[in-house]
């Protein structure tokens, strides 16, 4: 088996290059979380792994003072479990070492936006996980995105908001409630994982992060933890105002990601797009509501592997250099 890793913040994902093995494991590295254990544990599930490929986006987890102390305590925990892995850089190519950190921070797109290239020669490829959201063009099979997180926050390839793990009051600053508007508290009361869960888009399975109270996964625990957002609970609110205050949410992430797609388009000249991740319902419904046309790496592959792609790719791209 060639095994591809995908080491984020908060989940670490697993495939094999031929799709037949796929996991997720929530794993917050700002708790101290076990890296090493939890990669021994998917090293188990997967069986004989051959060689085993590598993208990074764990870096900016607060537990670490830089990004270089970030990459090199990943990239260590890695080599402890598998030796000869190989880690994927932004300029496309596998290295032994992550010395030059910068090519290895966020770099978990680019495996992505280069395997989809080799298949759709100009396309945008949108990938909405748990927490961020990527929008990277591709022209002429080639990724052409900016090579670090605040390049392409300000270019609008990437939207710090995802399908389970944004705060609420980072989308919603202001609300409509009772025919008043209603200015949300900026406390860390409820997640999208509340909204997507309330409003049917996701099960009580995909909420695969901590609830902010730690209550649980549960569409009245989503409704209590909504209600808090404008400093209610359920006594004060009703579920039916909640759910209109999800809506809202849902709403304003919606159009930021209309915003960012319209933008790196009209940039690219790109007109298309293909979607992957726990999140592309949200990607789904933003395009249908520009008119721009899509397919899925869901249609393509299938949804397990659309949910950790990212690991996949680098699988994918390892394997093409055997």
């Amino acid at each position: 088996m060639i095994l591809g890793l995908d080491i984020g913040g908060a989940n670490t994902k697993a495939a094999s290059a031929d799709g037949s093995f796929t996991c997720s494991a929530y794993l917050p590295l700002w708790k101290g979380s076990d890296v090493e254990g939890t990669l021994k544990k998917i090293r188990s599930s997967a069986g004989t792994v051959e060689s085993v490929g590598v993208t990074i986006t764990g870096e900016l987890a607060d537990c670490y003072a830089s990004k270089k102390e970030g990459i090199e305590h990943i990239s260590g925990e890695v080599k402890k479990v598998f030796p000869d892995v190989r880690f994927y850089g932004s300029d496309g190519l596998f290295h032994r070492d992550t010395r030059d950190y910068n090519l290895f921070s966020a770099a978990n797109w680019a495996a992505s936006a280069r395997l989809i290239g080799l298949s759709h020669k100009n396309i945008l490829f949108i990938d909405i996980g748990s927490t961020t959201t990527d929008i990277i063009p591709i022209s002429n099979g080639t990724p052409s995105a900016g090579m670090t997180d605040l390049d392409r926050l300000s270019s609008g390839e990437l939207i710090y908001a995802g399908a389970l793990r944004t705060n609420v009051a980072a989308l919603l600053h202001v609300v409509a409630l009772r025919g008043k508007a209603v200015r949300t508290s900026s406390e860390f009361f409820a997640v999208t994982g509340d909204v997507n869960l309330l409003l049917g888009h996701i099960s009580r399975a995909d909420y695969a992060c901590d609830t902010p109270d730690g209550g649980p996964k549960t569409e009245a625990g989503a409704a209590l933890r909504i209600a808090r957002v404008v400093c209610c609970d359920l006594e004060e609110l009703t579920v039916d105002e909640t759910t209109e205050l999800a809506r809202q949410a849902y709403r304003r992430q919606l159009d930021d990601l209309k915003e960012g797609i319209s933008e790196v388009s009209a940039r690219s000249g790109i007109k298309k797009a293909i979607i992957c991740g726990l999140g592309s319902f949200i990607a789904r419904d933003a395009l249908e509501e520009l008119g721009m046309p899509y397919t899925t790496v869901e249609v393509e592959h299938d949804r397990a592997i659309s949910q950790v792609f990212p690991a996949f790719a680098v699988a994918r791209l390892l394997s093409m250099e055997k």
